[in-house]
């Protein structure tokens, strides 16, 4: 999600799943939309095919609800998985387009095995799937890629990485966290303030015939354009630049934009429940694959990436992550970027500035992180505020 330069909500369609409770009932359509700070009509720009990627890569490995793509330069080094969100929008997030692809970015700052996740749209035969279904995919992956890697978790992918880092501590060496909620009760957002006011029966009304949640639909009731000016703030593009560049990746963001994924009735009300309503993670309650998650278990170096002006995870929800682990505060690492919710994965400046120090952090061996993390820390308190 992201607004215009006088501060309204331009798309909420980004505030999920509270963007689903709004399809139930047009009372919470009417909350929703006042909390979004305007109304739309339904309809809006026509429905993309699939978006491409913009790195070319192979398929390492397909399963029924992911494919492992893999946009390794070699064959050798340690590993570093993306677990791209599994949301509303698809995987392509992560490598948009040239000038604003995390893939890219990671790539030119000597990462050479590289993966990442792109979880597959929801068929009707996959509408009880729950999270473990999704964490045991995410393990097979692992597992494919040789058994350890360095795991960067975006968004809801981001506390799907973290639990799977508590579940299998042995297979994560290093953990990214972007933009991730974690504790859900440490501050709100507007995502949580609408999850936590929004009655848990609604969500279950959104699944009851088909069991699951169509994209489209959720796409359709919020329909706002996507305007230049909310291209030009998302992917962080400077005003001088040329209108035939602006106009070619307004194309390609709202490509992305339109083309949305289904999720299984069962994922998604597991994910309301227990992350939004319960705060199992923080809470240590939550079960993952017939095993309670301590999140006491990891222990490994951490880098957390948060935006300044999230409107979907507060800064505190992901920084609250530092209480919760068993690693060592000399191995934790914290920056806080000047952009909202998706700047942190496409906008230009994060990745030309912020994401090349990550991955030099991920790259340097496990045991120089207590002498060398000091100077990655100054860098990180040295980044734009504003």
């Amino acid at each position: 999600m992201y607004q215009t330069n006088d501060g309204r909500f331009s798309n909420p369609a980004f505030l999920w799943p509270a963007v689903a409770a709004a399809l139930v009932s047009e009372m919470a359509a009417r909350v929703a939309m006042q909390l979004g700070g305007m109304a739309v009509e339904p309809g809006g720009e026509p429905i993309a095919a699939e978006p491409g990627w913009a790195t070319p890569h192979s398929i390492a490995l397909e399963l029924r609800t992911v494919r492992l793509r893999d946009f390794s330069a070699e064959a050798k080094g340690s590993p570093v998985l993306i677990c791209a969100p599994f949301a509303l929008h698809g995987a392509t997030v992560v490598d948009l387009v040239t000038g604003h692809s995390l893939v890219a970015a990671l790539r030119r700052a000597g990462v050479r095995r590289l993966f990442a996740t792109d979880w597959r749209s929801a068929t009707a035969d996959m509408r009880f799937l729950g999270i473990d279904d999704y964490l045991s995919a995410l393990n097979v992956a692992v597992d494919q890629i040789g058994g350890k890697v360095d795991l960067v978790g975006l968004c809801q992918g981001g506390w799907m990485a973290l639990v799977y880092a508590a579940r299998f501590p042995a297979k994560v060496r290093k953990l990214v966290l972007a933009g991730a909620p974690v504790d859900i009760r440490a501050a709100p957002s507007a995502l949580s303030a609408f999850a936590e006011a929004t009655p848990l029966a609604m969500f279950h009304e959104l699944v009851r015939d088909e069991g699951l949640v169509r994209g489209q639909n959720v796409r359709k009731f919020w329909g706002g354009t996507v305007t230049r000016a909310d291209v030009r703030q998302v992917l962080q593009i400077e005003k001088s630049a040329d209108s035939a560049v602006l106009t070619r990746l307004e194309a390609l963001f709202r490509d992305w934009y339109s083309w949305t994924v289904d999720l299984p009735g069962v994922y998604f009300l597991e994910v309301v429940e227990k992350l939004f309503k319960h705060n199992e993670i923080a809470t240590g309650s939550f079960l993952a694959l017939g095993q309670k998650v301590d999140l006491r278990t990891v222990k490994v170096p951490i880098f957390l990436l948060a935006a300044r002006d999230d409107e979907l995870v507060a800064v505190e929800q992901l920084f609250a992550t530092q209480r919760l682990v068993n690693t060592p505060p000399g191995h934790i690492r914290k920056a806080i970027v000047p952009c909202r919710h998706l700047g942190l994965f496409v906008g230009k400046t994060t990745l030309q500035e912020t994401w090349p120090m990550i991955a030099r952090w991920v790259l340097r061996p496990t045991s120089s992180h207590l002498e060398s993390d000091a100077a990655c820390g100054e860098a990180a308190e040295a980044l734009p505020k504003g």
